[in-house]
């Protein structure tokens, strides 16, 4: 946690110090006013002084008017350095929180895919959330307690002590007792708060999981399951909640307790100085002033270190993601993909998923420019795998993968992906509009684009009896459309994208016969002059490849065309066409 603590404060200051005039104001403004109000207890010790003096009336009078112009003077000279550093603070908190937001978002998205396989959506929300909510808690508690509570505390011990040398120490010693044991029961409570933490977040990826598979849920009657799994994720947080408020209630009172010893104690003393001789009325005044002060300003200070750790506990999550290195990443001085050659190399390829499960050893593939290839075989025998390393959602354990002869863990990622356009089997759209979706493949495509490409996909029939028609917004992952009308606008993405590099995986997977026939003429002409690779388990959509290549086990087992393929005796490819044609395999 001490690591952790370091490096989110680390964060936060390498955010912070890009404002650095409004944090110097910030500072001033509310130093100056700290001091203002320590100043003014000390002229109402004149005032009650000047009251009690035994001068005449009129010189009292006088002399009272006096202080109270310098009093106000200095109360509207505070107005001022307060609202000074509030405005401030507004202006200097909101670039802050949005420049750490934006160095969250893009650090997120700068992880591997496996990374966000890993993790609940909703964890990783929570996190971002919380690790912003944090700073702005953390700077609020320097800003108005941390700051306020030095300057006074140190200004008043020091009046004290020339007051009083032993009325000075008692205080001093006082406030070293409590702000001691503050931060022995705060370093206790830590690891409570830490569990609390966690357990929520444990419970935010739950609820996020169940909203995903809310489908899921109710198809498979899962419903009192998962409100039963829920409530006891609940009932864990709500113990260590209510254990760790308890502990807060027990230690304020004794904080209260250690308060009215402070109170009752410093004013017996200040009566056996006044008994002396050595203590005023406004002695008296200035004393119960800074009492007043002190217990204030200390008490805040044991709820600002408890809210200071709780929020480092609470953006210690996010911290540990912004310090874990991507794992895919551009190599030093990473060029361009040039592809002025299409061509695609497998050479010996070998990858591992978890450094246990073994997928491909000495893998070897190789597309001439702008061939077309099929990949078939059996779930689980690489095909994926094959498009996941491509794409270089992974990179591999040995061997190298080539594009025009260019290594792809050498060029950088952006324009590796700028030359692929992919169509996966269960498309993914954003809660945006049709128009926005399709024109995501290209981003500087005009409306007629658009239309052009959804036309070609065989989706602008359906988008055009929608109420909105392009302006319609498709729910979160495109849910209010069909898994056929998702693959549909996926291909028109693709179509708009226009890239060199086509990947198909199960693209017509979701359409009805009609439907595909009419998309199959669409990626006909999407395929032109373009290198393909097609994943396929319907094998009637790549009978018209340049190439099959049936995998299995990490390998290739056989390759030809369609017409060579079915000519092989006992061939894997000829059993399964068989089978398919026969209708005994229903897709």
């Amino acid at each position: 946690m001490q690591s952790n603590t370091k490096k989110t404060l680390k964060i936060y200051w390498e955010h912070t110090k890009k404002q650095k005039i409004l944090v110097f104001v910030i500072l001033f403004s509310v130093m100056g006013a700290t001091l203002v109000n320590v100043a003014v207890p000390l002229y109402f010790k004149e005032f009650f002084d000047i009251l009690t003096s035994g001068q005449s009336r009129e010189a009292i009078y006088n002399s009272l008017i006096a202080i109270l112009i310098a009093i106000a003077g200095l109360e509207f000279l505070q107005w001022i350095l307060w609202r000074s550093a509030a405005f401030s603070s507004t202006y200097f908190q909101s670039k802050v929180l949005a420049d750490l937001s934006n160095s969250c978002f893009k650090y997120l998205h700068g992880h591997s895919f496996s990374y966000f396989s890993n993790n609940f959506t909703g964890s990783l929300v929570k996190r971002v959330n919380y690790f912003v909510r944090s700073f702005e808690d953390i700077a609020d508690k320097i800003t108005w307690d941390f700051i306020p509570l030095v300057i006074s505390i140190s200004v008043i011990t020091a009046v004290l002590v020339w007051k009083n040398f032993i009325l000075g120490l008692a205080v001093i010693v006082w406030i070293l007792v409590f702000l001691t044991v503050n931060l022995f029961f705060t370093r206790y409570k830590l690891k409570y708060d830490i569990k609390r933490s966690e357990a929520q977040t444990e419970a935010s990826g739950f609820l996020a999981d169940t909203i995903t598979n809310s489908s899921n849920v109710k198809l498979f009657c899962g419903q009192q399951r998962e409100v039963n799994s829920f409530a006891k994720l609940n009932e864990k947080i709500s113990k260590l909640r209510i254990f760790t408020w308890n502990l807060d209630e027990i230690f304020n009172a004794f904080q209260t307790f250690l308060m009215i010893l402070l109170e009752i104690g410093i004013f017996y003393f200040a009566i056996r100085l006044w008994k002396e001789g050595l203590f005023t009325v406004g002695d008296f005044v200035l004393l119960q002033s800074y009492v007043l002060i002190v217990i204030i300003k200390i008490w805040d200070f044991g709820k600002m270190i408890r809210r200071t750790y709780q929020s480092l506990a609470d953006a210690g999550e996010m911290t540990v993601m912004l310090n874990t290195p991507h794992e895919i990443v551009n190599v030093p001085k990473a060029k361009e993909l040039n592809l002025s050659r299409t061509g695609i190399e497998f050479e010996k390829v070998s990858f591992y998923y978890h450094k246990t499960r073994k997928v491909f050893k000495d893998f070897n593939l190789f597309l001439k420019p702008r061939e077309r290839v099929a990949l078939i075989g059996p779930s689980g025998a690489g095909k994926t795998t094959v498009i996941k390393l491509l794409l270089r959602n992974y990179d591999v354990a040995s061997g190298r993968i080539l594009i025009g002869g260019q290594d792809i863990a050498k060029v950088t990622q952006e324009s590796l992906w700028k030359n692929i356009s992919l169509v996966p089997q269960d498309p993914i759209l954003f809660h945006r509009t049709l128009m926005e979706n399709i024109r995501y493949g290209k981003p500087k495509a005009t409306n007629e684009e658009v239309i052009k490409a959804s036309k070609l996909a065989y989706c602008h029939q359906f988008i055009n009896i929608l109420p909105n028609e392009y302006d319609t917004y498709v729910g979160e992952r495109g849910i209010k459309l069909s898994g056929g009308e998702r693959q549909r606008v996926a291909i028109a993405r693709a179509i708009l994208r226009d890239a060199p590099i086509l990947v198909l995986d199960e693209a017509t997977s979701s359409l009805d016969s009609h439907s595909e026939s009419l998309i199959q003429d669409a990626l006909d002409k999407l395929m032109r002059n373009k290198t393909v690779i097609v994943i396929a388990h319907r094998l009637s959509t790549i009978v018209k490849m340049d190439r099959i290549i049936y995998i299995d086990d990490g390998k290739i087992i056989e390759e030809g065309t369609h017409q060579q393929l079915l000519k092989k005796e006992n061939g894997r490819y000829k059993k399964l066409w068989e089978l398919q044609a026969g209708g005994f395999i229903a897709d």
